[in-house]
């Protein structure tokens, strides 16, 4: 049984289509992307799949049952971007009712809203109210929210926006960390991030699926490489590569970045020797030497 299945799936405010014929099935596992630009539709989906909205045409479900399906209460969850707790409750007595309304007795809820807040690293504030906590602390609290009863999808909307890089990588560690038991959707503009995080990739755009690939087929079984360096003569560089055999194309997006095209039937790590004694023979230093192409060149290329 898939994860989630859309079928003809559209939505209508009015004159607006904010979502137009979406045909997807995703599969439980790694934690899949959901991208666009703004008002591509991904609020949208997201707000049908937690069932606060009905389609105008077409069906979806999770895990086989409609998304207002008494039973997947406790078995999906979601964190909008601005959620906000109330800032005159503590932590503890604010997750300990919501796991109540999941129908855990007194001390079931207490035990529960403790054990989210270890998985989060933040047993020791469970006392403390909203408004005390930095931003960072804030968000991860709100992450914990979500992982009472252990949920089997949970959907996160900009987990990481506004936060330092600190407990940006808290946040990537603790979804990694949860991947083997429950499946993240999230929504982000931050390509890198998701790239770090996700192999399904879900392309909205202005209403449509633009794009659905994985990125461990694209990446490992492409015939591309991207090189990054530190130093070169760019214009040399790529006038180098464009000559060795095995290349059928050299792109360049950024500074010191190329996307190299393979031939189909060269074994990659016969080119990886030949770069890199190219390299060492003109003195040319790089950063990262990347199987594939990245998500933001993989989807906009």
């Amino acid at each position: 049984m898939s994860l989630i299945q859309c079928q003809g799936l559209s939505k209508q405010f009015g004159t607006k289509q904010a979502l137009n014929n979406i045909n997807l099935t995703l599969e439980a596992g790694a934690p899949i992307a959901l991208v666009g630009p703004n008002g591509a539709g991904k609020t949208t989906l997201f707000s049908l799949l937690c069932g606060y909205l009905k389609p105008s045409t077409g069906s979806i479900t999770i895990m086989g049952e409609a998304p207002s399906s008494p039973k997947l209460l406790g078995n999906i969850a979601a964190l909008p971007q601005d959620a906000q707790l109330d800032p005159n409750i503590s932590i503890v007595q604010q997750l300990s009712y919501f796991a109540r309304l999941q129908g855990m007795d007194n001390k079931a809820a207490q035990m529960e809203a403790m054990r989210v807040l270890a998985l989060v690293g933040l047993s020791d504030i469970a006392q403390q109210k909203p408004n005390q906590l930095s931003h960072g602390m804030g968000k991860r609290v709100a992450i914990a929210q979500t992982l009472i009863g252990s949920p089997k999808l949970i959907l996160l909307d900009e987990p990481t926006a506004g936060l330092d890089p600190a407990n940006a990588k808290k946040v990537r560690d603790l979804v990694k960390s949860l991947s083997n038991s429950t499946t993240f959707m999230i929504s982000s503009h931050n390509l890198d991030e998701l790239e770090k995080l996700c192999d399904q990739v879900i392309y909205l755009d202005k209403g449509e699926l633009n794009q659905a690939i994985s990125l461990r087929e694209s990446n490992y079984d492409s015939e591309y490489l991207t090189l990054t360096m530190s130093h070169c003569d760019e214009i040399a560089l790529k006038q180098a590569l464009s000559a060795m055999p095995a290349v059928l194309n050299v792109s360049s997006n950024q500074s010191q970045v190329f996307i190299i095209q393979l031939q189909p039937s060269l074994a990659p790590y016969q080119f990886e020797t030949a770069l890199l004694e190219l390299l060492h023979e003109h003195q040319w230093q790089y950063k990262m030497l990347l199987k594939g192409r990245t998500l933001e060149e993989t989807l906009f290329s």
